[in-house]
Order: C-alpha cells, then structure tokens, then sequence
C-alpha cells in the first residue's frame, strides 16, 4: 500500500473521484507496494484500482491506452525507502568521503530498483528468491551487477558480507530466464586483478549472450583512508598491463561470439598513457556511464560535428575557459586546439582542475567540487563564460559536491559558468553558440 501525494488535473484518476492523501492498495488485485509494481500491473487497457479514503475501502474502474499514465503521483520515485547496501566493500567510495558534506551523499544504496530505473550497479545481496523471481516475472531488464570477483571466498571478503559468494548463484538464475545483464568488476591491486580477474572474465563470459557487457574500472581512491584497508593505485605499467589483460580476453570473446563484452576503463588507458582506441572498438557503448568509451565517443561526436560547420559559423569571435579534470584534460585540450585551427577567433584556455577536496587518486571531472574550481580559476583572465561538465553537479542540477551553487562560483569567478553534457557535438555547439 502506498499513499497518493498528488492527483494530477484532469488526469485520469481525478475524473474517477480519486484524491490526494488516498491509499493506493492494489491494482487488478495485485498488490502496489512500489513503482515497480506500480508501472507493471498499470500497463493493462483496463485496470481496477482497489483505494481507501479514511480507512474505507473503494474501487475506482479506468479505461485506457496499455502505457498511458493515469495521474497519480507520490512521495518518493520509488514509491518506497531505497534499500541500504549491507557490504562493507574494501574499496567503497563512499567510506572515503570526507566529513561535512551533505547527509544524502554518505548514503550507500544497493537497490534492484534503481538498477532498471537509473543503471545503478547492484549487489544482489539484500536479494531473496523471491525478489529474483519478481524481477523475472516482470521482466526487468537489464540487471546490472557490481560482480568484482567470481571467486565466492574472494567475494565475501572483498564485501564483508558472508552471502555475498552465495548469491553469485542468481546471475545464473536471471542468465536463464533470459534476463539481460551487464557486469562491473572495481578491480583493487593485489587482490582481484591477475590471475583472479582471468577467471572471472572466464566465469561471466560463460553467460553470454545475456551478459552483454563487463566494465573493469580502478578501484577510486582518496586521501581520506585512515583504518581502511590497504589499497594501492595502480601504476602507469599497471594499468597498461591491465589493458592489456581485458583486452586480450575481449578479443578471445569477439573471435567467439563476435562480441567483445570487456572493457577496462578510460581511467586505465589515461595514467598509462595507452592512445585510446577507434569509437568502433566500445560496440555499443552499453558501460559509458562506467567512463568506458567516453572519450572516445565524446571526440566522435565532436570531429563530427566539426565536419558540420559552415564558414559563417567558423566566424565566432570569443575567449572562454573550460575547467576539466586531470583525467579527461588531454582529450578536452586536444580538441579545443583543434577547433581554434578552424575558428582563428575563438580563443580557449583549458584549465585541468586538482581534486584538493578529495585528494588521493581522483582525478575525474565529476567529482570536482565548486571550492576547488573556484580556487584555482580565480585570479585568471577567464573570458565571457567558464564552461564545466554538468557531471559536477548533482542530479537536480542545484549544487557541487562541497555545497557550493552555480550561481555561487558565477559570483566568486566573476564570469557566467555554463555547464553542457558530455555529448561532444553538444559541446561544440555551445562554445560557438550556434543554436541546434
């Protein structure tokens, strides 16, 4: 049962009399207990809906499209309390984290929900059977799994959680009721990677084609580590030999299925200076939200766009700073080079921003904060607009990581601050102010 916080004008659910603060108890006699419920016994033509008003009972009837919408909206997306992870990951990021910053930000989720809705990466060890078979019947898809090791022993103390080796078993459940998955290894050196990342890609490769895709990405580390387990970055050859290990064992995988299904992150090409490869290499790009194949399908859309523009649209005249982390400096540079070939008045200065508020080993454009922006543009010639990825806020937009709001750096930089997404043709197309 859930409550209905708002009944949308001339929706639906109004016309039927529903109203604010009812309770929704079931739909066609299913049980509502959360959006997942919610959209899947919604999407009939006709539904009978099951309220109470005061603690009475009644039934509303609805006609309509199987997809449409009927109005009715509530607390929360998920209709219900996220679920808490229940690890203890040697390798957490949000362990981490320093103190002071928002309640929201020390909150570890590890919800099966947010999987299908968002593309978070789960668990599955707050997962019973029965949330296995949910998932199946409802056929929720894809899945995606922060497996990090095959090996259940590893797993367990990888997780700090006993049933974590044990529910490595669902992946061979969901593979077989035809549940699309797809992978993600934190590898940690000394621990998960060499010989025991060879046999995990073996494991999951097993799953295929189901599984369509496995991301290997650094574990992140920061300064802020004290009682946690030891963990090293990984070294420039470290990295390079990493690539090389994932790489191999895609090929092996493409000769097989014609899939290449792993890939190590962008992370791991940049520190060891590995030229990244051609946009065709990520297939279809199913972990770029991982950092794998960004920057190569950003530069894509970019030279793409370039190829684009008209003479008259090469005329701007303008002088702009873009701020980027130290991970995606290279590339933000190159093409930035590139373009002022093509637009000799246009003048960019790219700035690589240091993570001082994380410190350690972060160096990726999203977890920059305001203050170490601010820092470290102010004082400079920055021009008309300072041009940030939208990454460094949260997903409301409002605010960065340490509290600071985009009108706040505006004010402290002096200078408008635009942030754009990380579609490369869009990026373009904002620096030269050409409207799409």
């Amino acid at each position: 049962m859930v409550e209905i916080t708002e009944v949308r004008a001339h929706s639906r659910a109004e016309k039927q009399g529903i109203l604010k603060d009812d309770i929704l108890v079931s739909i066609n006699g299913h049980e509502i207990c959360d959006v997942l419920d919610y959209r899947f016994y919604l999407a009939e033509k006709n539904i009978e809906l099951l309220l109470k008003r005061n603690g009475e009972e009644y039934r509303a009837n609805i006609r309509k499209g199987e997809y449409d919408d009927i109005g009715l909206e509530f607390a929360t997306p998920l209709m219900d309390k996220k679920h808490t992870c229940e690890n203890k990951c040697i390798f957490c990021f949000i362990d981490q984290n320093p103190k002071g910053m928002r309640k929201s930000i020390y909150f570890k989720d590890d919800d099966s929900r947010l999987s299908f809705l968002h593309g978070n990466y789960i668990t599955l060890t707050n997962l019973k059977m029965a949330d296995i078979q949910r998932i199946i019947n409802m056929h929720i898809s894809p899945v995606n799994v922060s497996v990090h090791t095959t090996n259940p022993e590893l797993r367990v103390m990888m997780m700090k959680n006993k049933h974590s080796g044990e529910v490595l078993s669902y992946l061979k459940v969901l593979s077989d009721a035809g549940i699309k998955l797809r992978g993600q290894i934190v590898l940690c050196k000394g621990v998960n990677d060499g010989a025991e990342l060879s046999r995990s890609m073996e494991d999951l490769s097993s799953y295929y084609p189901q599984l369509d895709s496995v991301s290997v990405v650094p574990a992140g580390l920061t300064a802020y580590r004290d009682g946690l387990y030891p963990l090293e970055p990984f070294s420039p050859e470290e990295c390079a030999a990493v690539i090389k290990q994932v790489t191999d064992f895609g090929d092996r995988c493409m000769e097989k299925f014609g899939e290449r299904i792993f890939y190590a992150s962008d992370e791991f090409y940049v520190k060891s200076g590995t030229p990244l490869p051609e946009y065709e290499f990520w297939g279809d790009f199913t972990q770029i939200e991982n950092g794998v194949g960004m920057l190569s399908s950003f530069e894509y859309e970019f030279m793409c766009a370039l190829s684009t523009l008209d003479e008259e649209e090469k005329k701007i005249e303008r002088h702009i700073t873009i701020a980027t982390g130290y991970a995606s400096y290279g590339m933000i540079k190159k093409l930035s080079d590139r373009l002022c070939e093509d637009c000799p008045g246009l003048r960019i200065d790219v700035v690589k921003i240091k993570n001082n508020f994380f410190g350690g080993e972060v160096t990726v454009t999203g977890l920059l904060t305001g203050k170490d922006i601010a820092e470290q543009l102010c004082g400079r010639e920055l021009g008309e607009a300072v041009y940030l990825s939208r990454n460094v806020l949260r997903s409301e937009g409002d605010l960065f990581l340490c509290g600071m709001t985009p009108d706040e750096l505006s004010s402290r930089l002096g200078t408008d601050v635009v942030f754009t997404d990380n579609d490369g043709g869009e990026f373009l197309y904002s620096i030269l102010k050409i409207e799409l």
